[in-house]
């Protein structure tokens, strides 16, 4: 299925806002959906009680609403998230009840980008060397590469307090780094030597044009992030002509959507119904409509790493989704 092209490609915020409007306008018309109503949020803020209220945001704020049980569905990004938050890893304290619906895909990947200067070549060799990184890191305090980016370092052998005291900094500021904004010019006119962000197709090969490597990691520390719910992901030397080889590095793909563990079967039911009845409505970054067939599946674009909900896997089967 052909991708759209970037120009007239959805935004993330849109599909997301759509999955959750559109199950929603087909929710509100079942016979026995009280009041016939729904209160869609768009952002973590709820000032009164609704029969049924659906999140579509890409925070954890929407597990946080969904555990509470202020909201009856959420959306977050990427899988990789949820399935730290079933694990009960940081920055949850204890393993959180929720199942999975579907994944939206969207194929995604981290880098971690340094001057060629610098002379890493792979993660662990920052603590190794002691080195002064001053990185650019995502300006959001509750995005989820901020939490990705702690857990990278843990595993590696050093924290941000490290990088301080070896004479390093952090800038956290904007968005992704395309060329143009503040952490790629930081990292052109020396301020910054090092950018950490997802997203990565889309800046990637403008980094190493702009003089910067990619940095691999070694197998222990994979193997340290995937034991809190990361996931691993191969870089391509085919996607990334600049690079040595294939890289590995940590997966950024899949908006997992999500309900409590204890939602009621009748509820994910109608969810599900809802989502099949509409999915040629929803836009998403390929065309055509939503391939749910595959989005109830364990994909490359749309790990499935927190268990479907019994009434949704009943569904997706009853409908032959799953086999």
């Amino acid at each position: 299925m052909a991708k759209l092209p970037k120009d007239i490609r959805p935004q993330p915020a849109t599909i997301r806002s759509r999955v959750a409007l559109e199950i929603a306008c087909e929710l509100v018309a079942m016979k026995d959906q009280p009041y016939n109503q729904a209160k869609v949020l768009l952002r973590p803020q709820y000032t009164d009680d609704w029969p049924l209220a659906l999140f579509g945001s890409a925070t954890n704020a929407g597990v946080e609403e969904v555990v509470a049980g202020t909201s009856a569905l959420a959306i977050t990004n990427p899988a990789a998230a949820l399935s730290v938050a079933y694990r009960g890893n940081a920055p949850f304290t204890e393993p959180q009840p929720v199942r999975t619906i579907a994944v939206i895909p969207s194929l995604d990947l981290c880098l971690f980008m340094v001057a060629a200067d610098t002379g890493l070549e792979y993660i662990e060799d920052i603590a190794e060397r002691r080195f002064p990184l001053r990185v650019g890191l995502r300006g959001r305090a509750d995005h989820w590469l901020t939490q990705t980016f702690i857990d990278l370092c843990a595993a590696a052998g050093f924290t941000m307090e490290d990088l301080r005291s070896w004479g390093g900094a952090d800038l956290r500021e904007g968005g992704i780094p395309h060329p143009g904004t503040p952490k790629f010019e930081g990292v052109l006119n020396g301020e910054l030597n090092a950018m950490f962000d997802e997203s990565a197709l889309n800046w990637g090969n403008d980094a190493v044009d702009a003089g910067m490597k990619v940095l691999n990691m070694r197998e222990e520390t994979i193997q340290k992030l995937e034991e809190i719910g990361h996931i691993r992901h191969i870089a391509r030397k085919k996607e990334f002509p600049g690079f040595p080889g294939d890289i590995t590095t940590l997966d950024f793909s899949g908006w997992p959507i999500l309900v409590h563990a204890d939602a009621p079967d009748d509820l994910v039911r109608r969810i599900c119904t809802a989502f099949e009845a509409r999915k040629h409505l929803i836009p998403w970054q390929y065309e055509g409509p939503l391939p749910l067939e595959r989005m109830c599946t364990d994909c490359e674009d749309a790990p499935l790493r927190v268990p479907l909900h019994p009434a949704a896997e009943a569904y997706w089967r009853e409908i032959g989704y799953l086999d």
